[in-house]
């Protein structure tokens, strides 16, 4: 493949989501399987001269705000919990799921302003603003495991966490109190990579958005 001008570095979340954006890269042009080798190996040489850093997802809108990398892929609500000042230019249709207030079914909570409310949670910024809508200013308990389990031993009243079936929630006893948000993979752009591969980079959206809306 011949090297593209401008050549970008993409940093890109490992695990679950970089599988999931894998096949809309490559009928972007883009092919990512070198990276079904990696091993240990956290950087990538791509055929299009272009580079992948693979890292922790929550780390992707910090490699790109610091401009080491000039495109990311995160979560929605990596970014709305990072709070970073970066461009989406598009949302990549990937990686959907919701983000939840869940809370154990036999103890069910009436909010009211101005309550006491522990909330466990992996996303203490996002759940924080959420409560304060409400007039709650709840006291967040922040976990990095399963936050399910905060619930279930009386840790936390309520948790803030993302399902995609519900299945875990209603394994544990606990049911769905109302959605947060909805989440998905989006392109995220550093503003000093916006002005200096402006070229390179609208074509990377423009084939990305063509890739999406030809497999929808």
């Amino acid at each position: 493949m011949t090297p593209v001008p401008d050549p970008l570095v993409f940093a890109l979340p490992k695990g679950r989501l970089v599988r999931a954006v894998t096949p809309l890269f490559r009928r972007a042009g883009i092919d990512l399987s070198v990276l079904d080798e990696a091993g240990r190996r956290l950087r990538f040489e791509l055929p299009t001269g272009d580079t992948v850093l693979l890292v922790k997802p929550a780390d992707v809108p910090t490699y790109v705000d610091r401009g080491v990398a000039h495109v990311g892929v995160a979560g929605l609500d990596t970014l709305l919990e990072a709070d970073r000042d970066l461009y989406e230019p598009l949302d990549l249709g990937v990686g959907r799921c919701r983000m939840v207030v869940a809370e154990p079914a036999g103890t069910p909570r009436d909010l009211r302003r101005g309550m006491d409310l522990r909330v466990a949670t992996k996303y203490p910024r996002i759940a924080r603003a959420h409560y304060l809508r409400r007039g709650i200013h709840p006291d967040v308990i922040e976990l990095a495991g399963s936050v399910e389990l905060g619930a279930v031993v009386g840790l936390a009243d309520q948790i803030v966490d993302l399902v995609e079936s519900g299945s875990t929630l209603r394994e544990n006893g606990l049911r769905e109190v109302e959605t947060v948000l909805h989440v998905s993979a989006r392109l995220v752009v550093g503003p000093a990579a916006l002005k200096l591969r402006s070229d390179r980079i609208s074509r990377l959206v423009d084939a990305l958005a063509a890739a999406e809306v030809a497999h929808a």
